[in-house]
């Protein structure tokens, strides 16, 4: 169905959520979608087998190998079998499709053609070590992969040095010491931050500490799949960003914002206590 609420006599594009780690961890549906899809998309079709084979799962549709080499050719034979009703499942090699993963541009061009898009949701490396890092997770962004040459590394870092929200971070694990001194520098070393190495496996890793901690503890060599949980920036509550503070308590106040209320809402977005900006503003 169109976004103008058309229907369409189109196939269905279904972005399947693979096991991170454990297999145990992939649902049921996934063994149902992986058998009963017309095409099914993935990014190795080696580990695609293999996975359906430890699933139990015959794989009754045609396998074509969808990654990043291939993605964009790719895209338009997978959009002419929709097209045609049928159904394409896209499997990445672990976690979503479309997250730092091919995906992307398939489910564009699906959208775009009216096509029903739909996802058989599974594990995601991103959330799960949001979860596990302890760091705030109420808000949060997610970076990717850092650019590999250090002058693009640092403008990147650089540019979300205030950021506020917590972030996470794909990494491979020959970079990891390059990006965590990169961060260091971009963020502070006090910073603090949590590495997630083979989320889910056997050899599961967490390891917290500053950025410039970190740095040095990855000096050592790392192996295996990394995600990269790093707080976000605080914002100073000194002399004179209370007296900021002070200001926009009075500026809402005049707008007819009841000073209570307005102490509390700027208090709550200034992460400080409401206690400390009504003392300065009833010392003003």
């Amino acid at each position: 169905m169109r976004e103008d609420g058309t229907v369409t006599d189109n196939g269905r594009l279904v972005l399947a959520g693979a096991p991170i780690g454990q297999v145990d961890d992939a649902s049921p549906r996934l063994r149902q979608a992986l058998e009963s899809a017309d095409v099914i998309a993935a990014e190795d079709t080696r580990r695609l087998r293999r996975l359906a084979g430890e699933l139990g799962a015959e794989i009754g549709g045609r396998v074509v190998s969808y990654y990043d080499g291939n993605e964009v050719s790719r895209a338009a034979e997978l959009l002419q079998v929709l097209k045609e009703g049928g159904t394409v499942l896209v499997i990445t090699d672990a976690g979503m499709p479309g997250v730092s993963d091919p995906g992307y541009r398939l489910t564009a061009l699906a959208v775009e053609a009216g096509i029903t898009v739909t996802s058989l949701p599974g594990p995601s490396a991103v959330t799960t070590a949001l979860a596990v890092s302890g760091l705030p997770s109420d808000r949060f962004c997610f970076e990717g992969f850092p650019p590999r040459k250090p002058g693009e590394r640092a403008r990147r870092l650089a540019a979300l040095a205030q950021e506020e929200r917590t972030m996470v971070f794909f990494e491979a694990p020959h970079r990891l010491r390059a990006a965590l001194a990169a961060m260091a520098e971009a963020f502070g070393a006090d910073r603090r931050a949590v590495v997630c190495r083979e989320l889910t496996k056997t050899y599961e890793e967490v390891r917290r500490g500053g950025l410039g901690e970190l740095a040095e503890w990855a000096a050592g060599g790392v192996k295996g799949e990394v995600t990269v949980v790093v707080a976000g920036h605080v914002r100073e509550s000194g002399p004179a960003a209370m007296e900021d503070l002070v200001d926009e308590v009075l500026r809402r106040e005049e707008t007819g914002v009841p000073r209570k209320q307005a102490i509390v809402d700027v208090a709550k977005s200034a992460g400080i206590p409401k206690r400390d900006l009504y003392d300065a503003v009833h010392r003003g």
